[in-house]
């Protein structure tokens, strides 16, 4: 079988604001290279030695976006569906499952993470291929290099196979610091990135039995669907009446099928400006900086500015600079987390 890669496209960004708007989401901006996160992410999969063409799940509002992304990399053969409405990742699966072979194993990746070494990533992708393949539900497992509190995490159980792959015990919503430094030291916890790998059918059967609602939901709305300009239209009325769940939620912390493969691939959710700044080349004080800036006295600072005005700074630390359209912000690393307050 051939695995399809599902890109989901849905968020919204509001944790990179003042550059990252509703109009145009951190996923459709060039963040760790020069071309955008949404880019980025069909180019992990281009192989089509492995892949097939993929599968965007996105918004009426970014359909241009993921268009120019497409063309960028020269695939012509996508399939684009746009969500009517957002209703969270469990129905965008399941909209994406409905448009395959129902044999078709699923890559789902979101659109707006940061992996440095795709071919660690691959790698567990192969690994967890035959067990995928089988009727496993996969989820991929990030080995922790530090008690996050933002994440949950996997707990791994017995060993399934080759690779290290282990079955899911349990999984761990977000813990308080102390919890998440246990687990750590424990060992066989993972960092839940919300990558999955699953056959379509085997999801849509865990959908039914699980979340029975939102597995019809999708199913009519897919029966009912217009094909415009390219792209695939879910019947918006059938749709609404589809509840809003995670596949987390709604399937994974009930399903008994379930598979983690654990991974090193140098993954970031790109979170916060703070996340950024750790994964982003620094100079020797510990700055990162781009766009017309002058920094003077200055120490482990994320400056970002797309003004096109010179921004001077004198004797920061710690600090997060960011000058855009939409706005600008000054605030400590520590709390670029909190961004969201003003994001509208």
């Amino acid at each position: 079988m051939m695995i399809v890669p599902v890109i989901l496209s849905g968020g919204s960004g509001t944790r990179l604001w003042p550059l990252s708007t509703p109009e145009r989401p951190k996923q459709f901006l060039p963040l760790t290279t020069n071309r955008t996160m949404f880019a980025e992410t069909l180019a992990r999969v281009a192989d089509r030695d492995r892949f097939a063409a993929p599968v965007v799940v996105c918004g009426e509002s970014h359909v241009a976006h993921v268009s120019a992304d497409l063309a960028l990399l020269g695939i012509s053969d996508a399939t684009v569906i746009v969500e009517p409405a957002a209703r969270n990742t469990a129905p965008a699966i399941a909209l994406a499952a409905l448009a395959v072979a129902q044999d078709a194993c699923l890559l789902v990746m979101p659109s707006d993470h940061a992996i440095a070494r795709p071919d660690a990533f691959l790698d567990a992708v192969t690994a967890g291929y035959p067990l995928v393949a089988a009727g496993h539900l996969a989820t991929f497992g990030i080995e922790p290099a530090s008690p996050e509190t933002g994440y949950g995490y996997i707990a791994a159980g017995a060993p399934m196979g080759d690779g290290g792959v282990r079955a899911v015990r349990r999984f761990v919503e977000k813990p308080a610091r102390e919890a998440a430094q246990a687990m750590i030291d424990s060992g066989g916890h993972y960092w839940n990135a919300g990558i999955f790998l699953m056959r379509a059918d085997s999801y849509l059967g865990s959908l039914k039995t699980h979340a029975p609602q939102i597995e019809n939901a999708c199913r009519k709305a897919m029966q009912a669907a217009t094909t415009a300009a390219g792209a695939l239209h879910p019947d918006a009325a059938i749709f609404a009446a589809c509840p809003s769940d995670s596949i987390d939620y709604a399937v994974m912390e009930n399903a008994e099928d379930v598979i983690v493969v654990p991974v090193d691939p140098g993954w970031s959710d790109v979170g916060s400006w703070a996340a950024l700044h750790a994964i982003a080349p620094k100079d020797e004080a510990g700055n990162v900086v781009r766009g017309a800036v002058t920094l003077v006295d200055c120490t482990n600072c994320f400056v970002r500015n797309e003004t096109g005005e010179m921004l001077s700074l004198l004797g920061l630390s710690d600090m997060a600079v960011i000058a855009a359209e939409a706005g600008r912000v000054i605030l400590p690393l520590a709390r670029t987390q909190e961004v969201k307050r003003f994001a509208s």
